[in-house]
């Protein structure tokens, strides 16, 4: 099947596994991965999604691209997460919905249907029965999808508020310091600011807004859509913000009680 056998050989010695011990781990039998190897068996669905799994390497990948065309350089970022496929040019198609006029759509996706999003965000009928509408302000251009997030990790946006975000198609177009929603294998959908870190390390860094929670790190494997932050709705009206006013007020309390304490001692 196209380069499948090849690359799974290749894979397999670059890790230094025999034939047995992969196989165990894939829980199958070692004629059956010899078979593979051999191209005397086709793998099944079930099979490529372990391999890829195993590998950690797009299935696409595995069954496009050459490995041993690849340079030293680019097969270490490959086992590192960083597939050459993330860009999305050639095999990530967005599944979307479009208006009586043809236009791209903005769905939402609210709280109670986001475990169904992380299964069926690439199947068109899934996609099709989310809530939709339009934004006028934003370009027909690019595609736009709406989130509703919640906690309260990236406050001062408040939870239950909904973000609009622009669908990115190039990864590593990600911009550090940059908020970002992330549709991810592990934690769903989360909104995060980006630490974009894909080139070196084959990694995307989440940070929090909210100082309390802790960054980390996101293999780029285990992504699977990025929308650029654009906008957020929500019903919470913003709590004034009067630091300066408070830290006037604790001064004047202060020069009060040191007046009190020289009085005290004026007397004495």
């Amino acid at each position: 099947m196209n380069h499948f056998s090849q690359n799974i050989k290749l894979l397999r010695k670059r890790k230094n596994r025999t034939q047995d011990e992969v196989a165990i781990a894939l829980d199958m039998k070692r004629s059956t991965l010899s078979g593979y190897e051999n191209e005397v068996a086709q793998p099944t669905i079930k099979a490529l999604l372990a391999f890829s799994k195993y590998f950690g390497i797009a299935v696409d990948t595995l069954l496009k691209v050459d490995l041993n065309t690849l340079q030293e350089s680019q097969l270490r970022q490959l086992e590192r997460g960083y597939d050459v496929y993330i860009s999305g040019n050639q095999i990530r198609v967005l599944a979307t919905t479009v208006d009586a006029q043809n236009r791209d759509n903005i769905e939402l996706v609210p709280e109670k249907a986001q475990a169904g999003y992380t299964g069926g965000y690439a199947d068109p009928d899934y996609i099709k029965v989310l809530p939709a509408f339009n934004l006028p302000f934003l370009s027909r251009e690019k595609k736009y999808r709406t989130f509703q997030i919640s906690g309260d990790s990236m406050l001062p946006i408040p939870d239950g508020a909904y973000v609009t975000g622009e669908y990115v198609q190039n990864w590593l177009q990600i911009k550090n310091g940059k908020p970002y929603i992330f549709l991810t294998l592990n934690d769903g959908i989360v909104f995060k600011m980006a630490e974009n870190k894909i080139e070196a390390d084959g990694v995307v860094v989440l940070h929090s807004l909210n100082s309390l929670y802790q960054p980390y790190e996101v293999k780029v494997s285990e992504i699977r859509e990025v929308w650029k932050f654009i906008h957020y709705i929500s019903n919470e009206f913003p709590e004034a913000n009067k630091p300066k006013d408070d830290v006037l007020k604790a001064v004047e309390e202060l020069r009060k009680e040191v007046q009190v304490i020289q009085t005290r001692l004026a007397i004495d």
